[in-house]
């Protein structure tokens, strides 16, 4: 079960989860570091019908750790 934890975007207790594999390569790319394991992705739903996701990042620690909100996108 994911861990309810406050998202900033979504102003309230969401559940997120830690990055798979292919999120964490992306993210390393993006932000040009070697490790990016603290960083924990919301999964609260926006829209029944597409079953949208938030995805926007945040630390254990940092609420928003960017300063404009970063969602990690759709991989394959």
């Amino acid at each position: 079960m994911p861990k309810l934890t406050y998202c900033f975007t979504c102003d309230a207790d969401q559940p997120h989860r830690p990055l798979s594999r292919a999120e964490e390569d992306w993210l390393k790319e993006r932000l040009g570091r070697a490790s990016v394991r603290e960083f924990l992705m919301c999964e609260a739903e926006l829209d029944s019908e597409t079953k949208k996701q938030c995805r926007n990042l945040r630390t254990g620690m940092n609420k928003k750790p960017f300063a404009r909100s970063m969602r990690v996108p759709l991989l394959d």
